[in-house]
């Protein structure tokens, strides 16, 4: 009972008078379903039904169409991809230290 309880809270919406902002203190649970939902076209009961294969499909490309619509979020694309490289540009190294055995 006491844990049905605490999953009840977790539904109370936020309200405030005159305020009609979500604030940093509740957590969305559909966001991902969301992000989804408006890349795809899909209602949250079609999404229900897809494979997670499919699902992830939807919502890595999503993700990556709605940060590519900003010069912020292609950065961020752009950074995710560099932390994401286990080989060495050894070109760009090499370009960026030419001569550096001389510079000593």
């Amino acid at each position: 009972m006491a844990q049905w309880c605490e999953e009840l809270k977790k539904l109370k919406i936020p309200y405030m008078p005159g305020r009609e902002d979500e604030g940093d203190h509740f957590e969305v649970n559909t966001r991902e379903e969301k992000v989804i939902s408006e890349y795809t076209g899909f209602t949250f009961w079609q999404l229900e039904e897809l494979d997670v294969f499919t699902y992830w499909l939807y919502l890595h490309d999503a993700v990556i169409y709605n940060q590519g619509l900003s010069e912020e979020g292609r950065q961020y694309l752009e950074d995710c991809w560099i932390m994401e490289q286990t080989k060495p540009d050894r070109e760009a190294l090499r370009s960026k230290f030419k001569g550096g055995e001389n510079n000593g």
